[in-house]
């Protein structure tokens, strides 16, 4: 299709955000708040929220994949306040481990463990855990290594490798170590010990909080699509355009300071956008080869050495026979596909809108295009239904219907050579694309949570605002925290710093005019 057969929006707005997520809504929402005008292009045509939407089906809704409401930065604590004027609900955090028909709690419980386990087996762990202290793994490049310094090869293979190669799809050996660093930062055998004798206090400062060792976090009644909608609505009220059931196809220079994005809709007709600024939350891979003139050809092999992990959840509707009251269960069990379970009730009441009823999500993870990821709707609802009886997590009896929902690059993969391949790519776009801001999970190709994607979202939005760039958004940690120099600050600090450069932050969250 010619340039000329477009659908061309003619009006040049500040900023394209591509995708509507976590990263595109925050930085759509900060721009348009503080007067630029913003497009945001979502390739769904429903939802808003990315992976951290809500679905619905028959009047429940749930998460794709859990997302719990916690952050160590203040401001993005912040920042959900200003966006959902509805509030959040408190909801206890509640985990656990499923492991030869029993359920451990996570984190460790040490009596649970020791009673569990049987004190034959919790001795040869504590044994592993300490020749794994006493002699260490030199400089750990993979996962296993890594996991076992830190808790002992005997809980490593009982508690984390049947699960991460369910996760990943591959061995334990073969994931980059930084994965496991990022995911379990903090988290050792002997720190979970410590907790499980002396709780975290509430008093304690929020940058100091483990992550993986909270006892509660904040939910939306809803779900977090709850949030992201509230976010859509006021981008729009405050004059930004939210166009869905568009993707992004090719992303053109027009001169040192302009960009012509082109989207296709569901039938196929090409719509042309102008903006300033791009930024954007798409997979790296996918981006790399929509830029035009085509990118380098180290570069362009580069992205498509980058992996990705597909995901789907099952949706089963069922009686509620309140078998378990966890948010999750993590099942390590080699003889079921299925990895984790979530219990829709656990996470809001009102994401079941009959009290007799509840909803589980079955969590598959998968390749695009396999056996699992091409299966049928109704053999994904047959296999779920049956591990789940399987487990004694519920009776055939009880499960009255179910639902999929699939999520194209759930995960970026972390083998052992990705870091080279993203340094590869951010050398070239750096030097030949200004302007083009990378943010988010798939944006960054980093695995991390909605806090860290919505920091790179605010500081990229703070380096639009002030012309040049202020921070480099490659530096926010999975805490969203910035590291500059070999030191980490937080969030507080680094925007106290920028209000002495600027004398006032445009994008301190403030009270809702709404």
């Amino acid at each position: 299709m010619s340039p000329s057969n477009f659908l061309s929006n003619p009006k040049k707005v500040s900023a394209i955000c591509i995708g509507a997520g976590p990263a595109g809504l925050t930085a759509a929402y900060l721009l348009s708040r503080n007067g630029m005008t913003v497009t945001v292009l979502e390739q769904d045509p429903v939802y808003v929220g990315g992976i951290s939407r809500t679905e619905t089906y028959k009047g429940f809704a749930f998460d794709i994949g859990g997302h719990r409401f916690f952050s160590k930065s203040e401001e993005i604590e912040a920042l959900w306040d200003e966006i959902l004027d509805e509030g959040f609900l408190v909801r206890p955090r509640k985990s656990r481990i499923y492991y030869r028909q029993k359920l451990f709690d996570y984190p460790l419980r040490a009596m649970d463990a020791l009673l569990k386990l049987g004190v034959f087996e919790a001795v040869r762990c504590v044994l592993s855990y300490a020749k794994a202290r006493l002699f260490p793994i030199a400089n750990p490049t993979n996962f296993e290594d890594w996991v076992t310094n830190k808790f002992g090869k005997r809980l490593f293979r009982i508690f984390f490798r049947t699960y991460t190669e369910k996760v990943w799809g591959m061995a334990c050996n073969k994931i980059s170590a930084d994965w496991a660093a990022q995911r379990i930062k903090g988290l050792s055998l002997s720190q979970a010990i410590k907790h499980a004798l002396i709780p975290q206090s509430g008093k304690k400062p929020r940058e100091q909080v483990i992550k993986t060792l909270i006892d509660s976090f904040r939910y939306p009644r809803r779900g977090p699509g709850m949030l992201w909608e509230a976010a859509a609505a006021k981008i729009e009220r405050q004059g930004g355009e939210i166009r869905k059931g568009l993707k992004v196809v090719t992303i053109t220079p027009e001169d040192d300071a302009s960009w012509t994005v082109v989207a296709e809709d569901q039938a196929g007709a090409r719509h042309a956008f102008h903006a300033t600024h791009v930024i954007s939350t798409m997979p790296m891979r996918e981006l790399c080869h929509a830029i035009q003139p085509r990118l380098d050809g180290d570069t362009l092999a580069a992205a498509d050495a980058l992996k990705y992990r597909d995901f789907l959840t099952v949706a089963l509707i069922l009686k509620d026979r309140s078998l378990f009251d966890d948010n999750w269960i993590y099942i390590h069990d080699p003889s079921v596909k299925v990895g984790r379970i979530q219990n829709f009730k656990s996470w809001s009441p009102e994401m079941v809108p009959d009290p007799t009823l509840n909803c589980y999500g079955l969590e598959y993870f998968c390749f695009e295009g396999d056996g699992l990821w091409a299966s049928a709707d109704e053999a994904l609802v047959e296999l779920a239904t049956s591990e789940l009886v399987r487990l004694g997590l519920a009776t055939r009896d009880d499960i009255l219907e179910g639902t999929v929902v699939r999520q194209r690059k759930a995960y970026p993969v972390y083998d052992d050579h990705y870091q080279k391949h993203i340094d590869t790519i951010r050398t070239d776009l750096e030097a030949t694309c200004p302007n083009l801001h990378l943010i988010g999970r798939n944006g960054m190709h980093k695995y991390n949570n909605q806090d860290h994607a919505m920091m790179t979202a605010i500081l990229a939005a703070e380096n639009i605002l002030a012309g040049k760039q202020v921070y480099d958004l490659w530096k926010v940690n999975q805490d969203a925290e910035y590291h500059e120099e070999g030191t980490t600050s937080s969030s507080r600090n680094y925007h106290r710093a920028y209000r002495q450069v600027t004398e006032t932050s445009p994008l301190v969250p403030m009270a809702s005019s709404d």
